[in-house]
């Protein structure tokens, strides 16, 4: 099952199955980063909400859109979904950079579970963007990534 779709598009969320996409990100149930990553022009998967459901298998290189959790203690900072995603050998292997969602009342945490998961894969975080994002921001991620992957 291919469990990918182009943003603008706006089709249902991925839940579980293989992706040859470029962008694969995480959403909770505030669906702020899905809000973002909609208005993106580049083909994207979402992982499951729960847990409890099957996780992506990536297919090619991807970018990680994730936001952080834990508030001001930073606590948790990366989703549980993504800690899932990424504990498969294939999936980390594959993961060439990250772009954290978070919120600026938080101060230092702000964007923390980004700066996790690009030093722990040895990565680099590539944009950060607090809530839902600007159209700024969604032009600079745009222009970004399309630089990036040439």
């Amino acid at each position: 099952m291919t469990t990918t779709s182009k943003s603008a598009i706006r089709e249902p969320a991925a839940q579980g199955g293989v992706t040859d996409a470029p962008l694969i990100y995480f959403s909770s149930v505030s669906d702020n980063t899905h809000r973002f990553v909609r208005k993106l022009a580049t083909t994207t998967a979402r992982l499951p909400l729960r847990t409890s459901d099957p996780t992506l298998t990536a297919l090619r290189p991807y970018v990680l859109v994730l936001p952080t959790y834990g508030g001001i203690t930073g606590k948790g900072a990366v989703p549980r979904q993504v800690v899932k995603f990424l504990n498969d050998a294939g999936n980390r292997s594959l993961l060439r950079g990250v772009i954290g969602a978070g919120n600026t009342n938080f101060g230092e945490t702000y964007c923390l579970a980004a700066d996790i998961v690009a030093a722990k894969c040895n990565v680099p975080v590539l944009y950060r963007f607090e809530v839902m994002g600007t159209s700024e921001d969604v032009d600079r991620v745009n222009q970004g990534l399309e630089e990036f992957w040439t």
